[in-house]
């Protein structure tokens, strides 16, 4: 089920002319403020999960988006081609980093065109932005001319490629040395210490790759983050580690970083002080199963929420967009009446009801 479009935000779909002779489409997010522009502008760029790239679904990168919206920017999401519900073929070059990178750039060239081309977009103020295989590509994009383009944040890029006979470290440190070499815009490099992908000695290799062949570059090296620093960008809470330094960033490019828009957090349902949250017992109509799932439940990291049905169902997810809004529909593919939320972070917001277990005991966490 997918998220609902966020009004804070402004939140809609488009889709974006691409590829040779602009035949395919990207779909792409667009998030900003109320009213006309021209607005700075934000290109945001995904990285590439486990699995085929047609499953993937669109990504957001909300609590990223809702910063930059509050400091006055738009903010451009594209799937570039081959994913979600853009048109076309996934590109995969194999262990060829600087092809697979490039081959991801071409559709971040169309997208930026695209926007160029929109009278909401100020053309003098523009940063692209990339996360994990997305952040590579937002490299090797910086490798061009690109006007208004005045500086790019690589969030832990890269691309890890386990396939027989490739050494994939070196093929990475060899194309970020070819992006050092061509890079024409300064960059803001993020990595935290415990990211299952690129572990900090790797990160120091890509780096010195770079800059040791010309790149414009600042690393930020944090610590760890929960239990993978790969996917902070992607968390509420790693706001506060990414923010500060983007803002600095920000600040010694010429863009703007003062908060003119006034977001409204997105809304959390109230405590209800129905049962302590460890109460296993008292969460309603669970069978022993559920209750089991339950257990796991509280020993995973907030934002998280588990939701809960009279027919015996029930369904949890943690960190992320919208956990809540995630366990109800997890909850909900089981089940053939209404879930509820029975727990989010750490509340138990049950309004009342029943305690009996059910018989039934289907459930899941997304």
């Amino acid at each position: 089920m997918p998220l609902p479009l966020d009004a804070r935000l402004n939140e809609q779909i488009i889709m974006v002319p691409a590829g040779d002779g602009m035949h395919e489409a990207l779909e792409t997010t667009v998030f900003r403020p109320g009213g006309p522009g021209p607005f700075p502008l934000l290109l945001m760029n995904h990285g590439k999960q486990a699995g085929p790239a047609r499953q993937q679904q669109r990504e957001r990168f909300i609590y990223m988006a809702t910063e930059f919206v509050r400091r006055g920017y738009a903010v451009m999401l594209p799937m570039r081609t081959g994913f979600a519900q853009s048109t076309g073929t996934y590109r995969d070059f194999g262990c060829d980093m600087l092809a697979n990178a490039r081959g991801q750039a071409r559709d971040v060239l169309d997208a930026l065109a695209y926007a160029r081309r929109q009278s909401w977009v100020d053309l003098e103020r523009i940063v692209v932005a990339g996360q994990s295989y997305g952040g590579m590509a937002a490299l090797a994009l910086a490798t061009r001319t690109l006007p208004g383009v005045r500086g790019v944040f690589n969030f832990a890029g890269g691309l890890r490629v386990d396939m027989p006979g490739c050494d994939w470290p070196s093929a990475l440190a060899k194309a970020f040395a070819t992006f050092g070499a061509y890079s024409r815009i300064p960059s803001l490099w993020l990595y935290g210490a415990n990211d299952s992908y690129f572990a900090p000695a790797l990160v120091q290799r890509l780096f010195h790759s770079f800059a040791g062949s010309g790149g414009r570059g600042e690393l930020f090296a944090y610590g760890p983050f929960k239990r993978d620093a790969h996917l902070t960008l992607g968390s509420r809470d790693g706001v506060a580690v990414w923010l500060p330094p983007a803002e600095r960033f920000l600040q010694k490019i010429g863009m703007p970083v003062r908060q003119v828009y006034a977001v409204a957090d997105a809304p959390s349902p109230p405590d209800t002080h129905f049962a302590l949250q460890g109460d296993i017992a008292a969460v309603p109509y669970l069978a022993e199963q559920g209750r089991a799932a339950y257990r796991t439940f509280l020993g995973k990291t907030t934002p998280r929420a588990f939701a809960v049905s009279a027919s015996g169902a029930w369904g949890w997810a943690e960190e992320g967009e919208s956990p809540d809004f995630r366990a109800l529909a997890s909850c909900q593919r089981r089940s053939s009446t209404p879930c509820q939320l029975y727990s989010v972070d750490e509340s138990v917001v049950w309004p009342g009801g029943a305690r009996v277990p059910s018989a039934s005991a289907a459930g899941g966490a997304d």
